[in-house]
């Protein structure tokens, strides 16, 4: 889910997909295959690493390449390298492929650096980063044609909604649901199925987000992490970029930014909803869809793959979830179900 750079110790030894990427840069000549060092930990199963490149063609390539390590039997390439063309096409800063061994999953890809939006945002920067952002997203919506990605279909959503009483309800929480809150988990499923299925369409990044988009100088922002891309709803990567799980805005901020972007999509002729407060609720519904999957691939992230970081993002994505279910009559009941199982009074608005 993210592409957040840093450090994490990789031994060569025991490492037999890192062997066989040294092997394969080393017959390109393009890199000092010595200087390779980890430039990224992932919620997936890629791991990226940084290298310098060679002497001779430096002028050429820029000081450092990225290595992308994405086991095929587990990551899909041949999407990564589609998506890249798509978005390449549309005009959207992304790396660059320099070179490829696809039936590996290996790709050296030009380095965007490593700053990310999250390290970066503040309170002063943020409106003309975030403009910065909306701009390259309304370029991958104007080339949108239909049959070119997957499709963010009924059985899509479903899906991953499904993540979320699986892993955060029966995993994290340890409750098994009874038939009647079984019964009012999936009338609220449905009515936010039948609103993100009534949306229009367009491409989809599908983690578009501070974690995943960097920092340039020049043609900001660059775009990462996009290999999940569909064609699905024409709000969700502006929810996944303003309802950020790992940033959060006050509220009136956000509305703010969405009716700019709501400005520029119908100025430009994307099929948004003619209406602000129609849009504003196909954005919050499909937020919300978006944060009960989070919340799920949170936990499984813990449970499952032992990566326990995401755990501290919880209260932020249940606080949009939380409010978000309170403004709506058809998903007030979820509210009431997360308080019967966390055990909650219904709060009374002080903060001590």
């Amino acid at each position: 889910m993210s592409s957040l750079y840093q450090n994490t110790p990789t031994s060569a030894g025991q490492d037999t997909r890192l062997q066989q990427l040294t092997e394969w840069l080393a017959t390109t000549g393009l890199v000092d295959i010595g200087s390779g060092r980890p430039a990224s930990a992932d919620a997936s199963f890629r791991r990226y690493f940084r290298y310098d490149v060679a002497p001779a063609m430096r002028e050429k390539l820029g000081a450092t390449l990225v290595a992308m390590d994405a086991p095929p039997e587990r990551e899909n390439v041949p999407a990564y390298i589609h998506v890249q063309g798509l978005l390449l096409e549309a005009g959207v800063t992304v790396p660059a492929i320099v070179a490829q061994q696809v039936e590996s999953g290996f790709l050296l890809l030009s380095d965007l650096g490593v700053t990310t939006y999250l390290q970066r945002l503040d309170s002063d920067n943020a409106p003309f980063m975030y403009s910065d952002a909306v701009d390259a997203l309304l370029k991958f919506q104007m080339a949108s044609q239909p049959g070119v990605l997957p499709e963010f279909d009924r059985a899509f959503v479903m899906r991953e909604l499904g993540i979320f009483p699986e892993w955060y309800i029966g995993k994290h929480l340890g409750v098994t649901l009874d038939e009647k809150q079984q019964a009012t988990l999936d009338k609220v499923f449905e009515a936010i199925c039948a609103n993100v299925l009534a949306q229009q369409q367009v491409y989809m990044h599908r983690d578009f987000h501070s974690r995943n988009l960097m920092w340039l100088e020049q043609g900001n922002p660059g775009v990462l992490d996009f290999q999940d891309a569909v064609y699905g709803p024409v709000t969700y990567d502006l929810a996944s970029l303003l309802r950020d799980a790992y940033v959060q805005w006050d509220e009136e901020i956000v509305l703010d930014w969405v009716v700019r972007y709501w400005q520029s999509a119908k100025s430009v002729g994307l099929p948004v909803n003619p209406d602000i407060d129609a849009f504003y609720r196909d954005f919050e519904f499909m937020a919300l869809q978006r944060h009960l999957k989070i919340l799920g691939i949170f936990c499984r992230l813990n449970y499952r793959d032992g990566k326990p970081n995401y755990l501290g993002d919880l209260p932020t994505v249940m606080d949009y979830v939380r409010k978000t279910a309170n403004r709506y009559s058809e998903l007030k009941p979820l509210l009431r179900l997360l308080d019967a199982l966390e055990d909650r009074a219904p709060s009374v608005g002080y903060t001590f």
